[in-house]
């Protein structure tokens, strides 16, 4: 049997993250992912400059590719007008499956592949399919980590209004527009598409959608995805490409938290971290995989208050704010911004 000090169930952001930490700070840790990596993995890609700053990345020593945005075109699509505007800002676009890749070979830690079933307490740590043996245990392993699976959800079941399916595809497109796009409600979608373009001529469009919605009546999400790209092609964004998306589903961040017991912690998307106002979830990922390993480094509880709750707004007073007297619960852009609440 194989034992460590610290056991990271996923390989990606979250997962990374923590173990290039631990690292660092020679702590024996070991990450167990189900696939090989590089791996393709269905992901908008968006970089904040916060996640930048958080890994300490600077992108001209970053080897592949990466693109920035100096504004993002968005459409808010009301009930009785279409709201056009853009944002003048800074953000950045990577491929997912070359920066997981990236991420996990830099952070040092040991890898190996295998695919987690089971998970038990023993006595100070926990034991892993009988293989491994750990005193302490992050789930990164995203919507369906079984670390989540097996130790938290049958006492913390997730908000079902707070899940999000999405459709969403990323191809060779050379000739695609150079900025990133947002529609907000298109064709009644309760969710948002997105067109977002990345480096050496590679570009990912989606959608995603509150399941609860979707079911509620109206088009399926499937429906809203020919719906959207038959919409590309009359504004002359994407022409003569024969589709093919992938799908998957994740959680918006709730206001109510159960991410760690026992020397336990769940990270990222397996905590359901996504931002309330996009659904960003690499940035979520990314500071709370390093909250994981700083709080088994230094015993200090592991809090995720201050983390990001919002694309558009930092933590702190501003976002803290929103919170409380605009998006309670975490259904305001829920039932306001993307749709009525079913009945």
């Amino acid at each position: 049997m194989t034992s460590v000090d610290v056991l990271i169930v996923g390989g990606g952001p979250a997962g990374s993250s923590c173990a290039w930490v631990l690292t660092r700070a020679g702590v024996d840790s070991l990450v167990l992912d189900a696939e090989n990596f590089p791996r393709p993995k269905p992901c908008a890609g968006w970089i904040t400059p916060h996640v930048l700053r958080l890994l300490e990345i600077d992108p001209a020593s970053y080897p592949f590719g990466f693109l920035t945005f100096p504004r993002i075109h968005c459409e808010y699509h009301g009930r009785r007008a279409v709201r056009r505007f853009t944002l003048r800002t800074a953000q950045h676009s990577i491929r997912r499956v070359e920066f997981d890749h990236w991420l996990l070979g830099r952070s040092g830690a040991r890898v190996q592949k295998h695919a987690v079933r089971d998970i038990r307490k023993d006595g100070d740590g926990y034991v892993i399919d009988d293989r491994f043996r750990c005193r302490r245990l992050v789930g990164a392993g995203g919507t369906h980590c079984p670390v989540r699976r097996v130790l938290f959800a049958p006492a913390a079941p997730r908000p079902a209004a707070l899940q999000v399916a999405t459709l969403e595809e990323e191809f060779s497109y050379p000739a695609r527009d150079p900025d990133c796009r947002l529609w907000f409600g298109e064709r009644g979608l309760p969710g948002y598409s997105w067109f977002v373009p990345k480096g050496n001529g590679w570009l990912n469009i989606g959608l995603g959608a509150f399941s609860l919605r979707l079911r509620a009546g109206g088009p399926s999400l499937r429906a809203h995805w020919d719906q959207f790209t038959r919409g590309l092609a009359e504004r002359g964004l994407v022409r003569h490409h024969a589709f093919s998306p992938r799908g998957y589903t994740y959680y918006v961040r709730s206001p109510v938290q159960d991410v760690a017991r026992d020397g336990c912690y769940l990270v990222g998307d397996s905590a359901g971290l996504a931002t309330r106002d996009l659904g960003e979830g690499i940035g979520p990922a990314v500071e709370s995989g390093l909250l994981a390993a700083r709080s088994i480094l230094t015993g200090a509880p592991y809090v995720l208050d201050g983390m990001t709750k919002y694309s558009y707004l930092p933590p702190g007073i501003l976002s803290n704010v929103a919170e409380r007297w605009v998006d309670r619960e975490g259904g305001f852009f829920r039932d306001h911004v993307f749709g009525r609440a079913p009945a």
